[in-house]
């Protein structure tokens, strides 16, 4: 049961799978997960998200670098955990700080067979294509970022590749 001010991950789950079951394909395709990491927002295809969760446990592995959180158990599968705005050069944030806030989004099925996950301050919900308008790549667009959108109120959302991620050699080598 959820408390006030609090989200039922269980629920919110159901909730969003139910929406997406009376949804057509091309109206899953135009939709995408808003994030919020490192202070922007950003946006993955429902497809590349295999699941979103609160991290409940970590094994921290040595030598490897700051932004590697460690490993996760999830259903005894073994997850690779990353800060997303550590491995983008900011401060690591403690997964279990931020009021419980923080979330791991595992890497779908699209994007192979990497068990491996983001952890971002904040999941912002569905976000639709069709009420945000193209922008201009940053000067500094790394190879996996997609395409650039602007909302309604002039907020900036980049979509990530997390298949093209999972295959920049930054992110692959997480050893020191």
């Amino acid at each position: 049961m959820a408390r006030a001010g609090k989200i039922d991950l269980r629920v919110f789950q159901q909730e969003l799978a139910a929406r997406l079951a009376g949804k057509t394909a091309a109206q899953v395709e135009s939709s995408r997960l808003g994030l919020a990491s490192a202070g922007q927002q950003w946006l993955i295809r429902l497809a590349d998200a295999g699941e979103v969760i609160a991290l409940s446990q970590l094994a921290p592995v040595p030598l490897t670098k700051p932004w590697f959180l460690g490993v996760a158990n999830i259903r005894g599968n073994l997850y690779s955990v990353v800060d997303f705005a550590g491995f983008l050069g900011h401060d690591v944030i403690a997964p279990f700080a931020a009021g419980g806030a923080s979330r791991l989004v595992l890497f779908g099925p699209r994007v192979g067979e990497m068990r491996a996950g983001i952890m971002v301050s904040r999941v912002l919900g569905l976000r639709n294509l069709a009420e945000l308008a193209p922008g201009a790549p940053p000067a500094s667009a790394r190879p996996w970022y997609g395409q650039r959108w602007i909302d309604a109120g002039g907020g900036e959302w980049q979509e990530i590749d997390l298949v093209g991620l999972t295959q920049d050699p930054d992110f692959l080598q997480v050893g020191l």
